[in-house]
């Protein structure tokens, strides 16, 4: 996502229950399914794709998505167990549609979004923040107004029955305060469909006029004795606190962890034969028609997709498939050709999936039969059960396994009576009877679990082996389907890696959702309170389906020639994550406090200096505040208005009335980026810490296109480094007494990797030489010596070298280097001329992807762009680019991986105690004793910088930058 890019989020949701109550009942003719909703969200969602393709909603979308929410229980039922509380069932006939509105966006090839423990509502927000930080365009296709406090200067939410826009005005007309003041609002007047309580006796008129008398809640709470009218004064000061909680629960969580990246988000034409497959099974007419003129798709020759849910009858013209299916709560559903073979193929094994069939182990003796059957079957799959999402944290409850297709079971090790109180964790409240006590159960898995002869096999069985790990069982050998799957089709649209996705694609299969197993709402139990039958069918068939796919999956490593990918850089890696994330790295609570401090100290400072330049008092956070000051009273130059009539007060606004001396603009740049720092690291980051004071990252293996690790929860990726600020959130970050923090970092790896592949010259004789690769470039290009060279030529040719890799446009360069887009564009054409390779590796680059639908890395990896001849130019412009960078980008992300694996094994084999803490983009951070810091900074380099070989020879040295201190900032 950039500058000028346009992301619609549609609230899927609200989607359904507007579709439903718009349409009247309608079933489907063959088999009485209900489908209005359906029908209803189909034609909705069709519309408005078609409306945006021609403008006619405003700007047509670079990127789009769907949300839904993922259930009623969500963290702020933790604040508040009466939150929603009050929400009536959805009507019967309303419920079998749920999982078939998700089966149609996936049918449209939109990503369908949800989030456990997350409103759909918290990712919007989460969405729109970073595409907004990113300089796009947000539009939220809703009603909602608990959505209202995202609107700004380029965020509108369109209601798209009434066909209307808002902006910040319309809020403003709405509910007379500004988006900015929308959370203050709700928090006051509550809201009685999510039972929010808010304060007694106050509407939204109230709320908005006390509001503008007195500014935010906080202050209106503080003076409340100071009001008038003796019903609301006394009702403000005895329910504050209420009106406080009811803040924390209408505040929309902008940090929401995404397992869908925004960049992931890129908008492409459907796929027509998948698309009017799905349309011709819900019997469609119209619509399916529309739909195949305007992606000129022969519906006539379309396979009808195969469709079946809870409850509903299989008519006689449904797939033969579909009929042999379990029925309980499955929706069978593959409109790719490829997807029909597979689910053809797995029912003629006979091999039809039957949770009757699973066993519940409540003995040793039983325990020890099954273990000897899975080292006679020399295969077990395992997945373990466990009382937390995080694996660090969780308890584990129960672990499950399968030895051959249908033969699986479940092992109960920690679950309670469902009445019990499970508050304080599952080891306060008595374990039921008929189970294996965890050490015994422990002492007869591991052995199995550590035999090198017995392959184990998971999905993301990175998660089970930190579990286990932490019990003392290092699990191995390993496979994991979710990787496997990620070698396969990594960055295909159409490919999605979760075990559910999976099952369905491969398998003809929908397993049991935990919500399913668990409940939602107020009747939602922790899975270890959950009856032990149920838990079984579970449980069990996740092992049982993870082993099915692993059939399926392993076999097209081999027939694709992918094999190398994933036994090479994605399997041995999962255990060396597992173990760095057990290690965390411990970081200084005290330091922190004291940045927290010095933060909002000078937040205070900037605020009081901004107020003194504006000649008042305003909330620097409000764009039409700032707007209004320096637009309208300053009459600084340069400004302009939104759609909406506001001032633009965006970053790149306020930066150039600083570098044109404008001081007032330069503070609020300044104030913007302090409170982001405050908010994201140093109010949040003790959140994380362990009893021992250390954090525990989550890496994510497949999550990125080119196969880059991802950081979550909390994503240590991201700390900035580029202001005085930033670097000092990395000081806290610290060694224990005795030993330092080593960071190694590869020197400028992207550049290196595109003059090899490129095959440059001038750049591979630079990077042999040592020289300075910025001044050579500038030297080259503007003909000006090395020596004496002018800093600012100097920043030009960096900002060239490094834009070239990532498809900068002339306005992206102007923009940059703040010049004419003439003197850019004449400056990447000057540079195309000189070192003309690079053009011709991007042009060759782009026919490759054309053709094959994919490109490589120098390792193999494939990055799927399907959509790179799309009819839109703006997602083709996308594509194009994304698949240039993707074998530079890519490859660097084999390079660290490489090192990664071999890390461990080199430090060990010198002896060292070294150990590999995190991995940030190029960057490794090791934890190392004082007496062991210059040998193991040795080896470290060597690996590091041997790690592309031997298979692959670059042409140019790899550098590595390494140095030891006792917080990371110093050691960077």
């Amino acid at each position: 996502m950039q500058k000028g890019d346009h992301l619609f989020l549609v609230d899927g949701s609200a989607y359904i229950f507007r579709a439903y109550h718009a349409l009247p009942p309608l079933t489907r003719k063959s088999d009485g399914l209900p489908v209005g909703a359906v029908s209803g969200f189909c034609n909705m969602l069709w519309k408005l794709i078609e409306d945006a393709r021609s403008t006619e909603v405003g700007v047509a979308p670079t990127h789009f998505a769907v949300i839904f929410d993922y259930s009623s229980t969500t963290f702020r039922n933790a604040l508040y167990d009466q939150y929603k509380a009050n929400r009536e069932a959805p009507p019967k006939d309303l419920v079998p549609q749920f999982s078939l509105i998700r089966d149609a966006v996936r049918a449209f090839d939109l990503p369908c979004i949800e989030k456990e423990g997350y409103e759909a509502d918290d990712l919007i927000a989460t969405y729109t923040t970073q595409a907004v930080a990113a300089g796009g365009d947000v539009t939220i296709v809703s009603s909602d107004k608990d959505l209202m406090q995202l609107v700004g200067e380029r965020v509108i939410l369109y209601d798209q029955m009434k066909d209307k826009r808002l902006g910040p005005e319309e809020v403003k007309e709405k509910f007379g305060v500004y988006p900015e003041k929308m959370i203050d609002l709700q928090a006051l007047v509550g809201d009685t469909s999510d039972n929010v309580p808010g304060v007694p006796g106050i509407g939204p008129k109230t709320a908005a006029q006390l509001l503008d008398e007195y500014g935010t809640l906080e202050a209106l709470l503080e003076r409340a004795s100071e009001i008038k009218q003796t019903k609301r004064r006394e009702n403000l000061i005895e329910f504050a606190d209420q009106a406080r909680l009811s803040k924390k629960l209408v505040t929309l969580d902008c940090e929401t962890p995404l397992d869908t990246p925004l960049d992931d988000l890129f908008i492409h034409e459907p796929d027509g034969e998948k698309l009017v497959a799905f349309l011709k099974a819900m019997e469609f007419t119209t619509l399916t028609r529309r739909v195949a003129a305007a992606l000129e798709t022969d519906a006539s020759e379309v396979e009808r997709a195969s469709l079946s849910v809870e409850g509903a009858p299989r008519g006689p013209d449904l797939d033969p498939v579909a009929a042999n299916a379990p029925a309980s709560g499955d929706t069978l559903f593959a409109a790719t050709p490829q997807g029909l073979a597979e689910r053809r193929r797995e029912a003629a094994t006979g091999e039809v999936i039957d949770r009757s069939a699973y066993e519940t182990i409540r003995d040793a003796k039983t325990l020890r039969a099954w273990m000897d059957e899975a080292r006679e079957a020399g295969i077990l799959a395992f997945d373990t059960e466990t009382s937390e999402l995080s694996a660090y944290k969780g308890e584990l409850v129960g672990v499950s396994f399968a030895t051959r297709p249908g033969r699986a079971a479940y092992l109960p090790l920690a679950h309670v009576a469902a009445d019990a109180d499970l508050l304080s964790g599952p080891d306060e409240a008595e374990t039921l009877g008929g189970q294996v006590p965890l050490g015994e159960a422990l002492d007869i898995l591991k052995p199995i679990l550590e035999d090198p002869a017995i392959l184990k096999i998971g999905q993301n069985v990175k998660y089970d082996l930190l579990v286990m790990l932490r019990h003392g069982v290092e699990m191995a050998p390993i496979d994991d389907t979710m990787l496997i799957s990620y070698a396969l089709d990594a960055s295909n649209s159409l490919a999605g890696h979760g075990m559910d996705e999976l099952s369905e694609r491969f398998l003809g299969h929908k397993p049991i959702s935990y919500k399913e197993l668990c409940g939602t709402g107020r009747n939602a139990k922790p899975i270890a309170a959950v009856e032990i039958d149920k838990v079984t069918e579970y449980a069990a068939e996740d092992a049982d389906v993870t082993l099915r796919l692993w059939r399926v999956l392993k076999s097209r490593l081999t027939a694709e020639g992918l094999a190398h990918v994933y036994e090479r850089l994605e399997r041995p890696l999962v255990p060396v994550l597992a173990r760095m994330e057990e290690r965390g790295i411990m970081v200084d609570r005290q330091i922190l406090s004291r940045l927290s401090g010095r933060f909002a100290q000078k937040q205070a400072g900037l605020e009081a200096e901004i107020a003194d330049m504006a000649g008042e008092t305003f909330n620097p956070g409000s764009p039409k505040q700032l707007g209004e000051i320096l637009f309208g009273k300053l009459g600084l130059p340069g400004g302009k208005k939104t759609k909406t009539g506001q001032w633009s007060t965006d970053v790149k606004v306020l930066e150039d009335l600083a570098a044109e001396g404008h001081e007032l603009p330069s503070r609020i740049v300044e104030w913007r980026q302090l409170t982001k720092l405050k908010g994201t690291y140093t109010d949040a980051l003790p959140n994380h810490m362990d009893e021992a004071g250390r954090i525990h990252t989550s890496f994510s293996m497949a999550s990125t296109t080119t196969g880059r690790l991802s950081s979550s929860e909390p994503n240590l990726q991201n700390i900035p480094v580029r202001t005085e600020e930033g670097r000092a959130i990395r000081t806290a970050f610290v060694a224990p007494k005795g030993k330092k923090l080593v960071s190694a970092d590869y020197s400028q790896i992207e550049l290196r990797i595109l003059a090899h592949i490129a095959d440059i010259p001038q750049l591979k004789d630079a990077f042999r030489d040592g020289i300075d690769i910025h001044a050579m470039t500038a030297s080259e290009m503007f003909g000006v010596p090395v020596e004496g060279m002018d800093p600012s030529v100097r920043r030009r040719a960096k900002a060239i070298n490094f834009g070239i890799i990532y498809g900068i446009s002339a306005f992206g360069l102007a923009n940059q280097l703040a010049i004419p887009r003439e003197e850019a564009g004449l400056y990447i054409r000057r540079y195309f001329e000189r070192f003309p390779g690079i053009r011709d590796y991007m042009d060759e680059t782009k026919a490759y992807a054309k053709k094959h639908g994919y490109v490589e890395t120098l390792f193999g990896r494939r990055a799927h762009y399907p959509d790179i001849g799309a009819k839109n130019p703006q997602v083709r412009a996308f594509n194009e680019r994304a698949a240039i960078n993707a074998p530079i980008q890519g490859t660097a992300a084999d390079i660290i991986r490489r090192a990664m694996i071999r890390m461990e094994p080199a430090l060990a084999k010198a002896k060292l105690s070294a150990r590999m803490l995190l991995q940030v983009h190029d960057e490794l951070v090791f934890e190392v004793e004082e007496a062991e810091v210059d040998e193991t900074i040795t080896v470290v380099k060597n690996v590091m910088e041997a790690a592309a070989g031997p298979r692959v020879e670059i042409s140019v040295p790899l550098v590595v930058e390494a140095a030891a201190a006792t917080n990371w900032e110093e050691a960077h």
